[in-house]
């Protein structure tokens, strides 16, 4: 009996000990924060910020401007022949074409603020990985998983958390971030979330405002309805 109980013992105190070195193979980041204290991203963050509200203005501007023409070619409609209708309609239409154009352009999924935030960040992203991969080649990680708020990991022990670690080598404290101060409700959001709002608010802004145009001038049964008088 004792020697089944001791070798029973002995059978656990290996497969913990072979756990617990196996435990050491595998660690985490959360690249979220680890970015926080990188300067070339931040800076990188606020050129692309302010080239999304540049561009934003630049949209809304085209916008007033062919609401503009649509209030006037309202005003004047019933002044005015079929032919005439016909090409003011047409004016008003390939302006609004050009407007949602230029929002692809800039806002669309290989449009320039996409290649833009690849030129700026992807080296960014390419300095942490290198660093993080002699991390994990001196210490024997046979995977190093993110804990970021896109990942799906439901929980993670803070013992095998190497972020500090990361961003020392990378030559910043833990700890001092460069997060700017945030807005009511933004509390709770990385910094790449709050990034995306800001540039999304460019695309979105606009599209509402082509699409109350669009259906206002339905709506008043202008454009692409000729007046057969």
């Amino acid at each position: 009996m004792n020697r089944m109980k001791n070798t029973l013992i002995a059978t656990l105190a290996l497969f913990a000990g072979f756990n617990a070195v196996n435990a050491q193979k595998f660690a985490y980041i959360d690249t979220d924060y680890v970015l926080l204290h990188i300067q070339e991203y931040a800076d990188a963050q606020a050129e692309l910020n302010q080239m999304a509200i540049d561009w934003q203005v630049e949209i809304e501007t085209k916008i007033q401007s062919i609401e503009r023409l649509e209030l006037a070619y309202r005003a004047e409609r019933v002044l005015l022949t079929a032919e005439m209708r016909a090409k003011r309609e047409e004016e008003i239409s390939a302006k609004r074409l050009e407007a949602r154009e230029l929002q692809k352009s800039k806002f669309g999924v290989d449009g320039e603020l996409f290649q833009k935030r690849q030129e700026l960040i992807q080296p960014v992203q390419d300095m942490v990985f290198e660093e993080l991969k002699d991390i994990a080649s001196g210490s024997g990680y046979m995977v190093v998983f993110d804990k970021s708020n896109q990942s799906n990991m439901l929980y993670t022990n803070p013992k095998y958390d190497i972020s500090d670690r990361l961003i020392k080598k990378l030559g910043y404290v833990p700890g001092e971030t460069l997060e700017s101060d945030t807005k009511e409700g933004d509390e709770g959001k990385s910094i790449q979330d709050r990034a995306k709002d800001a540039m999304d608010k460019g695309k979105s802004s606009a599209t509402d405002r082509m699409r109350g145009a669009a259906s206002g001038m339905r709506g008043g049964n202008t454009i692409n309805s000729k007046n057969k008088n």
